[in-house]
């Protein structure tokens, strides 16, 4: 039976972030969606530089076991070239990316996942979710501290614990699956997963019938819900080329990689070589190739966006500007105050000479002492809902600092932090007045390092 995908990719900026560093990529024979993260320091870079090494497997014919060599040897590659980049630009250090990625082989499917990025199938009208997040609340959903439904609102989901950084032994999880005509995939950035409920995302899957609505209305779920981040979508569906009308063979690129130019490669000349946008030497006209990132939508949400900001600057500056600075210096955000993590006053942002933000309280914890993707992270500025989760989230960084300087003296990487690690409870002190205070001294030494994980990942046949 000759199989392939039936495709569709959407990508938008989202409501608040004025870059996209996401990448997505659908073809007849692979599907991938990266989730770059570093903001102006290089997650577009990131997300395409991964896509980029990877479209030159769209169209060739593999074994399960071929394809699922073929697949990390890009993916390891790339990675390796994340660091090159890193090292040669150091505005992009602290880049990093999520990725999945789903190459058809013959009448199997490998999957290749990292981070907290998710896959859906579905198969007979219901859906499941075939990945597992790499990420905080994640193990603490594995540990029984939360429930799913309250990972899905907690303060600190973003944070991931395993991403591609350029660092060596980073690598995803494989699974090899069985290709079956009629089910339908869903690849997303966490801009969907997080904005819009499980059942919605359900409901959409299994009503609408071509991959582009489907697409298309997903993406315009995730802005109508308010999503500040990055919303990218990729759909397959798996059909039989012998019956009914052959899919369009032409992939379809969007968000960073169909924009990005700085720091891209050529890519080899192969049938998915049409998508030529990955690469600064393609004009962006590629032939045959079909950039589907821009809709009439996603310009008319790009003018209300700028609109927006004008507007709350005419509110600032001409009067009744009271309500929003008085909204603005409600808001928590985490970052970074003179090289270590703060709590901040505020939002991360300036008006003209207005800083919107200030720095309430810093910690001990040296950003240094953080591994890189936490780095990134706090560059940018997580913010949280009240002082009590923002200070929670200092607490549990201290333990990846502790973690990581405990790593280092023993000649270990610290780029990924073992999920077994929890939030230590600080010793109370008296005060003068007899209030509880937690001393800086108090947190408990790193706890024994786990073994190293294997580098091999495990395949696995998953029907």
């Amino acid at each position: 039976m000759a199989i392939a995908f039936h495709f569709a990719a959407r990508s938008d900026v989202g409501m608040v972030r004025t870059n996209n560093e996401d990448s997505g990529y659908a073809g007849p024979h692979l599907l991938a969606m990266a989730d770059g993260m570093g903001g102006h320091a290089g997650g577009d870079v990131a997300s395409s530089a991964i896509l980029g090494a990877l479209v030159g497997l769209d169209g060739e014919s593999f074994s399960g076991v071929d394809a699922t060599q073929a697949l990390l040897r890009r993916i390891t590659s790339a990675n390796a070239e994340l660091g090159q980049l890193t090292q040669d630009d150091p505005d992009l250090d602290g880049m990093g990316t999520t990725l999945i990625a789903i190459l058809r082989a013959r009448d199997k499917l490998v999957l290749a996942h990292i981070g907290d990025s998710r896959a859906y199938v579905v198969r007979g009208g219901e859906v499941s979710q075939i990945t597992k997040d790499h990420s905080f609340v994640q193990s603490l959903v594995d540990e029984g501290r939360l429930t799913p439904d309250e990972a899905s609102t907690h303060p600190q989901r973003s944070l991931v614990t395993r991403v591609l950084t350029g660092a060596e032994g980073e690598e995803p999880d494989v699974v090899v699956r069985q290709a079956i005509v009629g089910d339908r995939y869903l690849i997303c950035s966490d801009g969907l997963s997080d904005y819009v409920t499980r059942e919605t995302i359900d409901e959409v899957l299994t009503t609408e019938r071509k991959p582009d609505d489907c697409a298309e209305r997903l993406v315009q779920l995730a802005l109508r819900a308010g999503a500040p981040d990055n919303v990218t979508v990729v759909i397959g569906d798996v059909v039989d080329l012998t019956k009914g009308p052959v899919p369009s063979d032409s992939p379809q690129i969007v968000g960073a990689a169909a924009a990005i130019r700085r720091h891209t490669r050529p890519i080899p000349v192969t049938p998915a070589a049409k998508a030529a946008a990955l690469s600064h030497e393609a004009s962006g006209a590629g032939d045959g190739v079909e950039l589907a990132d821009e809709t009439p939508r996603g310009r008319t949400a790009t003018i209300l966006r700028a609109a927006g900001v004008s507007f709350l600057a005419l509110i600032l500056l001409v009067g009744g500007g009271y309500a929003a600075w008085a909204w603005s210096q409600a808001q928590v955000y985490v970052g970074v105050n003179d090289g270590r993590v703060a709590v901040f006053k505020g939002v991360d942002q300036t008006l003209g000479p207005i800083e919107l933000s200030q720095p309430e309280t810093t910690s001990s914890i040296a950003l240094d002492d953080l591994p890189d993707f936490y780095r990134g992270q706090l560059g940018r500025g997580i913010s949280m809902p009240n002082r009590s989760d923002a200070a929670s989230l200092v607490r549990n960084l201290e333990v990846q600092a502790q973690a990581c300087r405990y790593a280092k003296t023993q000649g270990r990487s610290c780029a990924t932090v073992p999920s077994t690690w929890t939030t230590p409870t600080p010793t109370p002190t008296p005060t003068p007045t007899g209030t509880p205070t937690s001393s800086p001294t108090a947190a408990p030494s790193p706890p024994t390092l786990p073994p190293a994980p294997s580098s091999t990942p495990s395949t696995s046949p998953n029907a």
